[in-house]
């Protein structure tokens, strides 16, 4: 059974006449009257009484009707959604962000998306890097944003932002006012408030070090915290160092609260991640696109 079967048959049985069916559907009598026939004869079923030049709908054709017009509708329904989809008037984009990114970075181009397409439905998750790439590989997201580094054959990224680490400190802690110390000293011998395995904050920062030829290891570690707002606030109160986002800290910078440290600055990338075997929608380019433009 198809659509053009069912079309067929509801035209008929609500102009109970072959001829004016055909005009409507712009087919043939004949095209008409073989569809009908192939119906009944595929299911064995007498959907019509050809009452001379006339036709009467049987009972199985009157039962039939109510399904047959449900099922039309149904499938126009379908076909609206899917229009509605491809013209972005419907939908949902489902994101995975790690912290930074999540807090500092993303919530204005999303507030920007919702007021280009409103009906596209954003559901927002916050994890590290590696919880983020995760996501995208198993398709419970349809896009990351990271600014840790990864190293994941299925995922393709594109740079959409900057960032840079800052080592900070409380107001009284020596190396507020510290000048002239070589950065292994700096490293060595502070108490340093780190992020969790797999953060991206966590191994931009390793990455800096050993590529300044210190060996991360070495640090003296009070804590390792889940995310930046927890760093910040166990070092205001602490004689314990921290690298962390600009974006994040740059607020208790300016009150005079937290004091950065006189370290090498790595700039760092936002990126945005997708699978690369899985369809880029419609929606995620446009989401793409308010990035690249901010």
């Amino acid at each position: 059974m198809t659509f053009e079967q069912l079309s067929i048959f509801v035209a008929v049985a609500e102009r109970q006449h072959l001829t004016k069916a055909a005009e409507a559907l712009r087919l043939t009598p004949s095209a008409v009257s073989a569809a009908i026939k192939v119906l009944e004869g595929f299911y064995n079923v007498q959907l019509f009484h050809r009452v001379g030049r006339g036709i009467e709908l049987t009972e199985a054709g009157r039962v039939f009707l109510d399904e047959a017009k449900a099922v039309l509708s149904r499938a126009q329904s379908a076909a609206l959604v899917l229009s509605e989809l491809g013209a972005m008037r419907r939908g949902r984009l489902t994101i995975h962000a790690s912290q930074t990114v999540a807090t500092y970075w993303l919530p204005q181009r999303l507030m920007q998306f919702h007021a280009a397409y409103p009906g596209i439905a954003l559901d927002l998750s916050v994890s590290n890097t590696q919880g983020v790439t995760r996501a995208v590989i198993e398709g419970t997201a349809d896009l990351g944003f990271v600014e840790g580094r990864f190293d994941e054959p299925a995922l393709a990224a594109r740079v959409v932002g900057e960032d840079e680490l800052v080592v900070v400190v409380a107001p009284g802690h020596p190396l507020a006012k510290a000048e002239g110390a070589s950065a292994d000293t700096l490293v060595a011998e502070t108490v340093w408030v780190i992020r969790e395995e797999g953060s991206g904050t966590r191994s931009e920062f390793e990455a800096m070090l050993r590529a300044m030829g210190f060996d991360p290891n070495r640090r003296k570690i009070a804590l390792t915290l889940p995310s930046n707002e927890a760093m910040l606030s166990a070092v205001r109160t602490s004689l314990a160092a921290c690298a962390v986002s600009r974006r994040a800290v740059e607020p208790l910078l300016a009150q005079g609260d937290l004091v950065a440290v006189n370290f090498p600055r790595p700039e760092r990338q936002f990126r945005m991640v997708r699978h690369k075997e899985r369809h880029f929608g419609e929606a995620a380019k446009a989401l793409e696109a308010i990035c690249l433009q901010a």
